[in-house]
């Protein structure tokens, strides 16, 4: 007989996103991303970390500091950019992005030139900044659609 207590696609494709996050060194914000197409294929993941050859030793992850140099802004590229450059496919046109955290504008920008065209996201703590409300208002006028993540309860376990 069938099994009826998997998870949903939703439920599959946001636990790569959070698995994602648990790979960045930030030490106060860990964001994930996982791009999937309309075959339901997975053709990209990525998290909030340090560009490429940068020595994440060498770089400052605070969040304050005397300059902005002294912090992690200037420097970390977010979770929606690195997933949009590590694509394994050169066109994201109609794939969803599944995000741990609302994108900033900046990334909004890069979604919507990506072709991505649906984002479901995790959490939304900064909805009342203006970089999310930003956000919000190119997504609406540009065709994406965008969606709060519906848990159903199941919990999710890696055996060790």
């Amino acid at each position: 007989m069938k099994r009826n207590d998997y998870i949903s696609w939703d439920e599959y494709f946001m636990g790569i996103a959070i698995l994602s996050a648990q790979r960045s060194k930030d030490s106060n914000t860990q964001v994930g991303a996982c791009i999937v197409n309309e075959e339901k294929k997975i053709v990209s993941v990525g998290y909030n970390g340090m560009p490429t050859g940068c020595d994440d030793d060498q770089m400052p992850w605070e969040r304050e500091g005397d300059s902005s140099l002294d912090t992690k802004y200037p420097f970390v590229c977010h979770a929606e950019l690195n997933a949009i450059l590590n694509s394994s496919i050169s066109r994201l046109k109609n794939c969803t992005l599944y995000v741990t955290l609302f994108p900033c504008n900046e990334c909004a920008k890069a979604i919507i030139q990506s072709g991505i065209k649906r984002v479901v996201y995790y959490e939304n703590k900064y909805s009342s900044s203006e970089s999310v409300q930003a956000s919000v208002i190119l997504f609406e006028r540009c065709g994406v659609a965008f969606e709060s993540y519906k848990p159903s309860g199941k919990s999710v376990a890696l055996p060790l």
